[in-house]
């Protein structure tokens, strides 16, 4: 019956939509929503160049990266809701945020008309009210935080009824604009992405001066280029809990992070060990693959094994689709084969999908993770719209952090075995000579010597040609009480290392020649 009810709930609300509008299908959850624009910079990052990449001229003014924030949050009943307009005009101070009101107009306006390419935007799309009150008094509580990533030069409130929606069903949700390192256009290379993704981690930096924010449940949602950045910000941050990715451009620009010579060597299936969900445009044939010179050889959401996935693949919604701004402004034949009512329904079932997905693993719901493992039938999807592909994860991710918890766990002494456990799972790190060093010293001088005999140990079996790495395991063993190993090691080291002069000062306070006798 509940299914029943959603299903008509969706088709009231799609029959009920006049030519080119588009309408939000789904029903505000129980919190009201309000809306802040918050205009800050990051000053630990250059944003204007000394001259202007657009007309050459020197720059003026503040250089640091402007950052404009819109953070949506469950607030308290009443006060008038923002229009789409509202949402709109935002994106005029995103890169600059000392313009006056008429020069924010002029460039709305102008954005406006470029966007809709002549067609003149009904009074209808642009001042319809949305759900979002501006400044409205927050409503007490700690609630779960969503940072949302935009598409590839996209302005923040790309998905305003998505953050919308989610706020409304208590969630605080952060979003500021992608744009490039030095200038409001992204870039589509790594010093691009690794710039949004700077982005994310200063949002979620914000995110923890919030009082009403629970820093400690915390997801990352992007859509495209955003649905990469976001991935590179998990993989720099264990802090995020979850990812969310509309069709996110980890599947379009895998050479960033397939491995290869071009990619960002820290984004490894291992340091993603979080749940993520996956929702996909309806796929292209083989034959438009080729065309198009796209390989499927590669696919990071196939290696990324230790959380659980979920691929959702909405048929109806091409791309452009998973952004609620365009669909506000497009027109009932720019749709396909499928039409904006079928599209509009689809984008109802994606907002309830990440919204069931959060509940999940964020608010840890029973009835959210069983919805989450049901197919989409069972949830009242309708027929041919959606397919899921669901796989829970497991296995200990071999990375640094986890191999310095097995020691823990099992044993220092097991240290060469367990690294080649990790090495067989395809380890993302490599600890160096120096690193072991100095790994060995710092357990030496917080008094666990057998511990640190144990790690100087591990690295002469992985370097059994470093002089350094013997004479460090000389003094461990030495500390340890452990003289005639002491000695054994300090001759390994001089017979590497002839010229180690620490070696023989050892020896000698060891009561030992530099040569076995």
């Amino acid at each position: 019956m509940r299914h029943a009810l959603f299903a008509l709930i969706f088709c009231a609300a799609t029959a009920a939509q006049a030519a080119d509008t588009f309408v939000f299908p789904l029903p505000q959850g129980p919190h009201a929503v309000g809306l802040q624009v918050k205009q800050q910079y990051d000053r630990s990052r250059v944003y204007r160049t000394r001259v202007s990449l657009v007309t050459g001229k020197p720059s003026s003014g503040e250089r640091a990266r402007p950052m404009q924030v819109l953070v949506w949050y469950p607030a308290a009943r009443g006060g008038k809701p923002v229009t789409f307009r509202d949402y709109y005009v935002t994106a005029a101070t995103e890169a600059d945020l000392t313009l006056d009101a008429a020069a924010v107009r002029r460039k709305t306006d102008t954005r406006l008309a470029e966007q809709t390419q002549g067609w003149p935007v009904g009074a209808h799309a642009l001042a319809a009210p949305m759900r979002a009150v501006r400044d409205a008094p927050a409503q007490a509580g700690k609630f779960p935080v969503v940072i949302y990533a935009p598409s590839f030069s996209a302005t923040a409130a790309e998905n305003a009824d998505l953050c919308e929606y989610l706020a409304s069903h208590g969630y605080i949700v952060l979003s500021s604009a992608s744009q490039g390192a030095r200038q409001r256009s992204m870039t589509a290379d790594i010093e691009g992405v690794e710039t949004q993704a700077a982005d994310i981690a200063w949002l979620v930096s914000q995110a923890g001066t919030m009082p009403n924010a629970d820093a400690g449940r915390l997801a990352v949602a992007g859509f495209s280029w955003g649905g990469l950045a976001n991935v590179v910000a998990a993989a720099k941050d264990d802090r995020i809990k979850a990812l969310v990715s509309l069709d996110g451009s980890v599947r379009y620009f895998p050479q960033l992070v397939d491995g290869g010579k071009a990619a960002i060597p820290y984004v490894t299936p291992a340091r993603l060990a979080v749940p993520m969900l996956y929702v996909a445009q309806r796929p292209a044939s083989i034959e438009e693959l080729s065309r198009k010179e796209k390989s499927t050889d590669f696919s990071l959401l196939n290696r990324m094994t230790y959380g659980d996935m979920y691929v959702m693949t909405m048929h109806p919604m091409a791309h452009q689709n998973f952004a609620a701004d365009g669909l506000h402004l497009a027109r009932d034949a720019q749709f396909d084969e499928y039409s904006r009512d079928e599209v509009t329904q689809a984008y109802g079932w994606t907002a309830r999908y990440v919204r069931q997905f959060l509940d999940a693993y964020l608010k840890d719901d029973a009835a959210a993770r069983a919805f989450m493992a049901s197919k989409p039938a069972a949830n009242g999807v309708p027929k041919h719209m959606a397919s899921l592909e669901a796989r829970r994860g497991g296995g200990v991710p071999p990375t640094l952090e986890n191999f310095v918890g097995q020691l823990a766990a099992r044993g220092f002494d097991k240290a060469a075995a367990i690294h080649e456990e990790f090495k067989a799972q395809g380890a993302g790190f490599k600890l160096e000579p120096h690193d072991i060093n100095g790994w060995g010293y710092e357990l030496l001088r917080d008094g666990m010597t057998e511990e640190s005999v144990a790690i100087f140990r591990f690295g002469t079996q992985l370097y059994p040609k470093d002089a350094n790495l013997y004479d460090s395991l000389g003094e461990a063993q030495a500390r340890a009480g452990q003289r005639e190993a002491a000695i054994d090691n300090y001759r390994r080291s001089l017979a590497l290392d002839p010229k180690n002069a620490n070696a023989v000062e050892r020896l000698k306070a060891l009561g030992a020649p530099p040569a076995a006798p």
